[in-house]
């Protein structure tokens, strides 16, 4: 069983920045794909950042050059560095990760606004 915790949400204005932790004990973590998504009142849930095994990135258009993904192997630990936040990032953030199976965390909820 994958268990993934998240930590780092709040409620923040508008242009200010967050910093989410994911922590995912007891895997071979460095095999996994790691990632947040995030869903809002009403939407689907979306894919935000990725980060593969290989280290490979990607992002959601609308959080390219704001949201920085990165990973720490030795800690199994991956994390989201938010900036410039908008109020349409306001959303649960759910930590991700697999490698045969999708595996997703509670969620840590994100408000911006002012």
């Amino acid at each position: 069983q994958v268990q993934l915790v998240e930590s780092g949400g709040g409620l923040v204005q508008p242009g200010e920045s967050l910093r989410l932790s994911c922590a995912a004990p007891g895997i071979f973590f460095s095999l996994y794909t790691m990632g947040w998504y995030r869903q809002a009142p009403g939407k689907e849930r979306e894919l935000v950042a990725i980060i593969r095994s290989n280290n490979t990135i990607a992002y959601l258009d609308s959080v390219k050059g704001r949201f920085t993904i990165s990973r720490d192997n030795a800690k199994n630990m991956v994390y989201l560095q938010m900036g410039s936040l908008k109020p349409e990032d306001t959303a649960v953030y759910y930590c991700y990760a697999m490698r045969r199976i999708p595996h997703w965390g509670q969620g840590t909820q994100v408000t911006v606004s002012s």
